[in-house]
């Protein structure tokens, strides 16, 4: 019988030969994910139903990334870190990546592939809703509470019901100026912000065959933001490369039917995309860029798992080349790997860095989710009083980066950089071609 990839790799963690959307089926978890802001309360769960001598199911399964607030002198955040590392350290669970230490990454849903935790066909559970950016390598991928995390961590096990699929197909070569993000700010422009609730949106196509994997974990990890259980892109030779990159595990991939029923299919032609924003507080609110020109801004921010990726930033220095941004301008490394590459990654003699720097961006601060979740006070890049941001960050709502006065705009990196340039939100393109 035929079957979508997402079925498929639910058939294979359930142990069963063929499984329909809607069932409710037991499945094997491959690994668990948590951080600094869920994790814990998921120690809580785990420890309040299993004992607080238990052991987890399989301590090389479980990968603690604290990433929230990590650079903050608030005494809760800290006191949450030293949580993790205390149940670390009983556990002995050897993938706690501590910050201050040496073990650190930064973001989790940019760190745990970079650390090959994140392999084809694969499930991956994790307490934060964009666990779904992992479907870009061809994983089953989800968020869940802590609630369900403790009884993963106790069980490696977890029951689900299978979704339904939404397969996108997106052919045709993308313009100059236009990525990933405006890829899924469109979709979800489309489909509303619950047009896919409990569905797997599958992506495919020529277009999305050219991405890059950074780019594809773009699209991905904004599955959640229309409501989807997750999303997922069939595993290439680029995924396949870029995992053996990272791991040398054994892992089998997975591949859906062409013919498996889908609940809807939606058909685009890239080539008619245009560089583009979400007004706020929704990323559903799309509008072209270039209709939005006369919305003036008070700082640009580049950063998130969304878009805090080293080509994100390459993207980014690309434009900003030998232009001055005109608005504060905030640079937030995903990872420590993505830092690095920010001084050793050149353009044209450069570094990005350096770029940065000459454009008159804000210093890089250290890798961590930063504003894209507000964060204390003190967190950098936190919005105040009602300031207009432009950010490539994946969420808009109300107090999203900081105040419940300010204004989000979600835009590529792109379409950040020039309107930091500007001082107004700008299409790319208009300043490419001068």
């Amino acid at each position: 019988m035929a079957a979508t990839i997402t079925e498929k790799i639910l058939a294979r963690a359930a142990g069963q030969e063929h499984v329909a959307p809607g069932d409710n089926i037991w499945i094997d978890v491959d690994i668990l994910l948590t951080h600094d802001v869920c994790g814990p309360g998921t120690i809580g769960v785990f420890k309040r139903e299993f004992g607080d001598d238990a052991r987890v199911w399989d301590a090389d399964k479980i990968a603690i990334i604290p990433d929230h607030y990590i650079y903050t002198a608030d005494t809760k955040a800290h006191r949450n870190i030293d949580t993790l590392r205390d149940f670390a350290r009983a556990q002995q669970l050897p993938y706690f990546y501590d910050p201050g230490t040496a073990s650190y990454k930064g973001v989790c849903h940019v760190a745990l592939p970079e650390a090959g935790h994140v392999r084809p066909g694969e499930v991956i559970l994790g307490t934060d809703s964009h666990t779904c950016t992992h479907g870009a390598l061809g994983a089953f991928a989800t968020g869940i509470g802590n609630t369900d995390a403790g009884f993963v961590m106790g069980t490696g096990k977890l029951l689900v019901k299978v979704p339904k699929t939404l397969r996108f197909v997106l052919d045709g070569e993308l313009p100059e100026g236009v990525v990933a993000k405006d890829i899924i700010l469109r979709i979800i422009g489309d489909i509303g912000v619950d047009g896919a609730t409990y569905c797997a949106m599958e992506f495919c196509g020529s277009a999305i065959d050219a991405l890059s994997i950074e780019e594809r974990m773009t699209i991905c990890n904004m599955a959640i933001e229309a409501g989807g259980k997750n999303g997922i892109i069939a595993p290439d030779e680029k995924t396949l490369a870029y995992i053996k990159s990272r791991t040398d595990r054994p892992f089998t991939p997975v591949y859906g039917d062409a013919d498996a029923a889908v609940e809807a299919e939606y058909r685009y032609d890239v080539s008619t995309f245009v560089p583009c924003v979400a007004e706020p507080h929704l990323p559903s609110r799309y509008v072209p860029a270039a209709e939005r020109e006369a919305v003036k801004l008070d700082r640009a921010y580049i950063g998130s798992c969304t878009g805090g990726k080293l080509t994100d930033f390459i993207m980014a220095a690309q434009f900003l080349k030998g232009r001055k941004v005109t608005i504060d301008t905030f640079l937030v490394p995903a990872t420590v790997e993505v830092a690095e590459g920010l001084i050793t990654e050149t353009i044209d003699g450069m570094s990005l860095v350096e770029i940065f720097a000459a454009a008159g961006c804000l210093d890089v601060a250290p890798p961590s989710c930063a504003a894209c979740l507000g964060g204390p006070e003190d967190t950098f890049g936190h919005a105040h009083g009602s300031e207009v941001v432009i950010s490539t960050t994946n969420r808009n709502f109300i107090g999203r980066m900081g105040s419940k006065q300010a204004s989000i705009y979600l835009a590529s990196p792109l379409t950040v950089a020039a309107s930091a340039v500007a001082g107004h939100i700008a299409d790319p393109r208009d300043l490419l071609s001068s």
